[in-house]
């Protein structure tokens, strides 16, 4: 059986960020089961697919960079609009 190899650093600041980012991302989703609580939801996947841009702007990874720019400023809309109808 042939090994992987990996090919994402390891131990360096982006490793430490992407594993953070996406503990973010999924504490949000398990926030979104429960709908009290979508504004933690909103908020931490925010978060997380902010560092998740910065993550592809430190591998210079143009689709990681797109995908989480876009995700992040949707989120942002859904956080604007959540708490302006409050």
């Amino acid at each position: 059986m042939k090994d992987i190899k990996k090919i994402t650093p390891k131990g360096d600041l982006s490793w430490y960020i992407k594993w953070i980012a996406t503990f973010f991302i999924v504490t949000g989703l398990m926030f979104r089961s429960n709908m009290f609580l979508v504004p933690f939801d909103l908020v931490l996947s925010f978060v997380g697919t902010t560092l998740w841009t910065f993550v592809g702007y430190l591998w210079h990874d143009r689709s990681l960079i797109v995908l989480n720019t876009v995700c992040s400023t949707i989120l942002m809309f859904g956080i604007i609009r959540y708490f302006a109808v409050l």
